[in-house]
Parts: C-alpha cells; sequence; structure tokens
C-alpha cells in the first residue's frame, strides 16, 4: 500500500492547508492531509477559538471535508506544524482518523510510516459495532 501513495504531494497539501490556519492565540498552526480510497486528498487546518475548548484541529477539518467531498475511507495520512514538519497528532485525533480510517491507514508519523493499529493500538470504533451486530444477529 505504502508504494502507491504519493507522501510528497499529501505532505505539500497540508503545507497548504497550514497555511490557511486561524491561530490568533497559540500561534501554532496545523496541516493535515489525506488519502482516500478513492483516490481523493483531503485536508484541513486547525481553527482556534477564544473559549480555547471550542478549538477545532487540523483533523476535525479534515474529516468534516472528507464528508463534504463523498465520504469514504481514509488511506494515508499527514500532519504538518507551521515550519512544515511533520508532527503527530494528538489521542482524540488519532481517534477521530480511526473512525473513518481503512483497515490498515498509514500514517507518516516523527518515527516513520505506521498504521493506525500502530499508533492507537486496541482501538474501538465501528468495526467493533459491526461485529457485535453481527454477533447480535446469529443469537
Amino acid at each position: 500500500m505504502t508504494t502507491e501513495i504519493d507522501w510528497d504531494q499529501l505532505r505539500d497539501a497540508a503545507i497548504d492547508a497550514m497555511r490557511h490556519a486561524y491561530v490568533p492565540y497559540s500561534n501554532y498552526a496545523v496541516g493535515a492531509a489525506a488519502l482516500t480510497e478513492d483516490g481523493r486528498v483531503v485536508s484541513g487546518c486547525n481553527v482556534e477559538n477564544a473559549s480555547y475548548g471550542l478549538t477545532l484541529c487540523a483533523e476535525c477539518a479534515l474529516v468534516s471535508q472528507l464528508h463534504m467531498t463523498g465520504g469514504g475511507r481514509l488511506t494515508a495520512f499527514v500532519c504538518v506544524n507551521g515550519a512544515g514538519e511533520i508532527i503527530m497528532p494528538c489521542g482524540r485525533c488519532r481517534q477521530l482518523l480511526y473512525e473513518h480510517s481503512a483497515e490498515g491507514m498509514v500514517l507518516h508519523t516523527v518515527s516513520g510510516l505506521r498504521t493506525i493499529d500502530e499508533v492507537l493500538p486496541d482501538a474501538f470504533g465501528p468495526r467493533d459495532l459491526e461485529t457485535e451486530a453481527a454477533r447480535k444477529e446469529q443469537l
């Protein structure tokens, strides 16, 4: 799977998204980009709010764009800071990405390429609910 991914293109899309970040409080711009199963590139930037708890992470904007442009599952992901350096999504955003990931989604992280299962081991998500629904049908 990783040989099909143009990581430079994804990083460039994340950098472009980062340039649109609204960060008047932290001055810490973040951009994210991902590849979907059907080949689209979706992206997002962080948007801060004076009420800090209402701040939106770049990953939130990315997932919104995913659904606004047809939905689907994410297969590859990269996130950058204001200097264009690769950064790791926070735990909350890893869970958000897991929710919308294809099995085996690959993330470009500070420690190299990692699958979603490696960056969020033993995660709970939609596949667990599908398994439970199937189990109940068998009863």
